[in-house]
């Protein structure tokens, strides 16, 4: 079998575009992903299984959340949950372009895996500041409704631009215009709205407010980034209409 070093040098071979992706997920998520993609490539794991492990990390850290008491340990528990399975999903697909055993289920399986992500770590700190929290008013429950909702549509219609734009491209003329430049300014401009830093306010967990004044920044944060990502994709698939 190849080294770790060898699979580890394919792997930097057989990245995605750092093309509209954050500074956080360009230097820190994708080589952290590129780690365990060649572990799970030496003992013989498959995509599908390493997409399963990210759940597993992922939903144990958000159970943590829920049913814990928020502290300063639970915080960097439930931090450390929620980042080593966003690198874990990073690694699966890492792990698939290595080995060639890619597909439709697991691209399915990852979604699917994604979609439950959004809802359930907005769902669990709607839970904890149910439980646990001296919000002083019912108000700031609604929160968490309002960040869930701004999550999952944004998923929806990011995935939806993905695909009517994948769909449109295979029915046009080859030939289409080459891709820009990765942008060094977009990619800082993205890192509010990088799920790897989304997931550091909780190691401000062990302070009430302190939590709650930067989920609420990140919340309004993420609803003028789902502003600004509508009107940029209308735009985009519009511009793909048949004449």
């Amino acid at each position: 079998m190849e080294s770790t070093g060898t699979v580890l040098r394919e792997l930097r071979g057989a990245q995605k575009s750092a093309k509209g992706v954050s500074l956080y997920s360009r230097y820190v998520n994708r080589p952290a992903g590129r780690v365990f993609a060649a572990a799970a490539y030496r003992i013989g794991m498959t995509p599908n299984q390493v997409t399963l492990l990210s759940a597993a990390f992922t939903f144990s850290a958000l159970a943590a959340l829920a049913l814990t008491r928020p502290a300063w340990g639970p915080a960097v528990l439930v931090y450390l949950g929620l980042a080593v399975g966003f690198a874990l999903d990073s690694a699966d697909g890492q792990l698939a372009r290595l080995t060639g055993r890619g597909g439709p289920d697991g691209e399915w399986l990852d979604h699917v895996v994604d979609c439950a992500k959004m809802i359930l770590v907005h769902t669990a700190v709607l839970i904890s500041f149910h439980r646990y929290f001296d919000l002083g008013s019912d108000a700031w429950l609604l929160l968490p409704l309002g960040f869930l909702f701004v999550a999952v549509l944004t998923f929806c219609a990011g995935l939806l631009r993905e695909q009517l734009g994948k769909s449109a491209a295979r029915s046009a003329p080859s030939g289409g215009a080459p891709a820009g430049p990765v942008s060094r300014l977009r990619a800082v401009a993205l890192l509010p709205a990088d799920y790897g830093v989304f997931c550091l306010v909780f190691l401000l967990l062990g302070d009430e407010t302190a939590f709650r004044t930067g989920y609420a920044v990140l919340a309004a944060v993420h609803a003028l980034f789902l502003v600004a990502f509508l009107g940029k994709w209308f735009r985009e698939l519009r511009a793909l209409r048949a004449d």
